[in-house]
């Protein structure tokens, strides 16, 4: 049932949370919603037509299929045992790591990422930062056995498929970042034969793992697990040596592609989803059940297990691109939001399939996390973390927002593999972009919402429509980032509390404004350039501005060093609007501002009395500019920038004026809303009480 603009579903939360109440509340929703207060199921919503393709798109590339087609350089291959005691919320494990020197020099030392240790105690730099962050959120709700550990047991050199060599007592632990004796999340080991240009070695890692209650998207809660970023992890060799930044709070990962062969032992008859396809599965005395995932050509591996899931699998069909089998671990309580999942991945493999470039794997895994969990929306390869919530209307992105970023980042982070510690925006931004469009094109109008009753009941804005390029937060977090740093400071180095809203945000709505600017043609076929280019590859921010610049066929080099290379602010406002009349004739005068350091050119929109039009085009270079005009009719109106194209303009308020003749009109206009609002504050708070 679409509810009607303006409408309010009022819920008494001066009532306080009552079991008996909060049941009557659902069924009432439920009605409302069209949807079961039990099982979350609702009415099917026609299906919205597939839209079609922004005409020319890119041709893209067909995608390679089978265990011959080699995509990635595979210089990182991991074998893996991996077995998990639920009860005690430990991993015991092992792996052989076979690995290939690609620079150009020798390396006589490996490092290795060690995650989990970031969550040790308080004093990592990963919590020091986290609370700096957000000074209110510290660890001190953690007990005992809610931390994290990772602990080597040995590290030795494999040679003819045997242990050779012990290099446990050459490890120890760096801090190349900050330098903190606390920090355990690098280590380095010393090896006693330096490993030559395009040489190759193996190492066994035998390893113990506490899992936690969740920290950043990995964790355990009642009998749900996901397990991330959890093994002993080689960090990336480059031409200036080992690039093995600790964890910090506000960056992700950076690892080079393999080949992943990982058994995982679980309880018998628990689920498991991982990373590539199940080649086998076998029992095991003590009740126990090993699960073999293999999958080539990847830079991570995670894997979850819990005996609650439920599974659906689905299959993605195109008449350009290669089939996908989908496979859905669902929470028991969100049984009726399958096809909403399934539709969401359906979207995303056909827009970014269409736009970029082709999904090359045959499959993929979707997680519906449990309560609590706080697992949602994270990404890993053929792999990723939903998020839903029970009841939820389908005038609302949820579960579409979060399932169709997630996986968006299959091709930005997973495919096309840049360095997240350094320079996350390169996927976290151009993800976010790229996701707003398929949302715009494929689930439109969507509606924000705020829930209650501890986040389960939804109460749904239904004149609040979520819009492509301006929705929620996004533009309100460039606004409180665009100062905070220079984007092109590596990402592990920004504010704490504002990297965030740069990585993602600002990112997101730069594209927009250069979509706007130069046309989403040319946009995405920069963009279908630089993904052919760089998939299985660690490409760099100015390969990125160089494929842009090639698909636009222009030089942009002006706008990146504004948007990246700086941190200038972008304000252009109408400062005066005033007209002189003589027998009949008027000169009317408009001055425009560049109040920002920011320069992008603009156009300025000018309204007569009797309802003509004047438009110029202002470079925006000066400080200001006078534009005047001699007509029959006085001007009543000037606006700059009236498409909207600057969307980085950090202040709209200021970007028109109306002369004083029709001031009458617009306050008219704008106290009629916020009487209307008032009213109906009101008449909500007569209900409360």
């Amino acid at each position: 049932m679409r509810v009607r603009s303006g409408w309010r579903f009022r819920v008494a939360w001066k009532l306080g949370f009552n079991p008996a109440v909060a049941v009557s509340v659902a069924a009432l929703l439920a009605i409302a919603l069209n949807t079961s207060p039990v099982s979350g199921q609702r009415a099917a919503r026609p299906a919205r037509p597939t839209p079609a393709p922004t005409a020319p798109l890119i041709a893209a590339a067909p995608a390679q299929t089978g265990a011959s087609a080699i995509r990635s350089p595979r210089n990182a291959n991991y074998s893996i045992d991996v077995e998990l005691d639920p009860a005690s919320r430990t991993i015991t494990g092992r792996e052989v790591v076979t690995w290939r020197n690609t620079t150009t020099h020798p390396t006589s030392e490996l490092g290795f990422h060690l995650y989990w240790n970031a969550w040790r105690n308080d004093r990592s730099t990963w919590l020091r930062e986290a609370t700096r962050a957000s000074p209110g959120a510290r660890s001190e709700d953690h007990e005992a056995g809610d931390w994290s550990s990772i602990d080597i047991q040995a590290i030795q050199l494999v040679a003819g498929g045997a242990p050779m060599t012990d290099l446990t007592g050459g490890a120890h632990f760096i801090a190349p970042d900050d330098g903190n004796a606390e920090d355990r999340t690098v280590l380095s080991v010393a090896l006693p034969t330096a490993v030559s240009p395009g040489g190759t070695a193996a190492f066994e890692i035998r390893w113990t793992a506490h899992v936690p209650r969740t920290f950043a998207r990995t964790g355990a809660v009642d009998n749900f697990f996901f397990i991330a970023q959890w093994f002993p992890k080689l960090g990336v060799l480059e031409e200036q040596g080992w690039n093995t930044h600790q964890f910090h709070a506000t960056t992700e990962f950076f690892s080079d592609y393999g080949i992943y062969d990982v058994r995982i032992t679980v309880p018998r008859g628990w689920v498991v989803g991982a990373t590539g396809r199940e080649r086998s599965r076998s029992d095991t005395p003590g009740g126990k059940t090993v699960h073999q995932f293999v999958q080539e050509d990847v830079h991570d591996f995670a894997w979850t297990t819990s005996p609650d899931y439920i599974e659906h699998t689905a299959r993605f069909e195109h008449p350009r691109l290669a089939s996908v089998e989908m496979r859905l671990l669902l929470q028991p309580e969100h049984k009726g939001q399958a096809e909403r999942h399934f539709d969401a991945v359906r979207a995303t493999l056909r827009s970014y399939g269409e736009w970029y470039g082709p999904y090359p794997y045959d499959h993929i895994t979707i997680v519906d996390p449990a309560w609590q969990s706080e697992a949602d929306g994270m990404e890993y390869p053929t792999l990723f973390t939903a998020g839903s919530r029970w009841l939820t209307p389908r005038s609302t992105l949820d579960p579409e927002g979060v399932t169709v970023h997630e996986c968006g980042h299959q091709f930005w982070y997973g495919i096309v593999g840049n360095n997240e510690f350094e320079d996350a925006w390169l996927d976290e931004g151009v993800n976010t972009f790229s996701t707003a469009r398929v949302l715009d094109e494929t689930f439109s109008p969507g509606f924000k919402s705020t829930r209650f009753f501890g986040d389960f009941i939804p109460w749904v804005f239904y004149d609040l429509p979520l819009t492509r390029e301006t929705s929620g937060d996004r533009m309100d977090g460039y606004r409180r980032a665009a100062t905070s740093d220079v984007p092109s400071t590596p990402s592990w180095q920004y504010f704490p509390a504002t990297g965030r809203n740069l990585t993602y945000n600002k990112t997101a709505v730069w594209l927009h404004t250069l979509e706007r600017y130069i046309g989403w043609r040319r946009l995405q076929h920069g963009m279908s350039l630089f993904f052919t280019r760089f998939s299985f590859r660690h490409p760099k921010p100015d390969d990125f501005f160089a494929a842009i610049n090639e698909g636009a066929g222009r030089d942009l080099t002006w706008f990146f060093d504004q948007v990246y290379r700086s941190s200038v602010v972008f304000d252009y406002a109408v400062s005066q609007l005033t007209t002189e009349s003589d027998s009949g004739r008027h000169h009317s005068e408009v001055v425009v501002q560049r109040r920002g350091d920011g320069v992008f050119p603009v156009t300025l929109l000018v309204t007569f009395e009797d309802g003509s039009t004047a438009r110029e085009r202002w470079e925006g270079r000066d400080r200001w500019k006078l534009f005047a005009f001699d007509r029959t009719a006085a001007a009543v109106s000037a606006e700059i920038d009236p498409e909207r194209i600057l969307l980085l303009d950090i202040n709209r308020v200021n970007n028109s004026r109306t002369a004083v003749s029709a001031a009458p009109k617009a306050a008219r206009q704008w106290a009629g809303r916020w009487l209307i609002w008032l009213q109906d504050l009101a008449l909500t708070y007569g209900f409360f009480i």
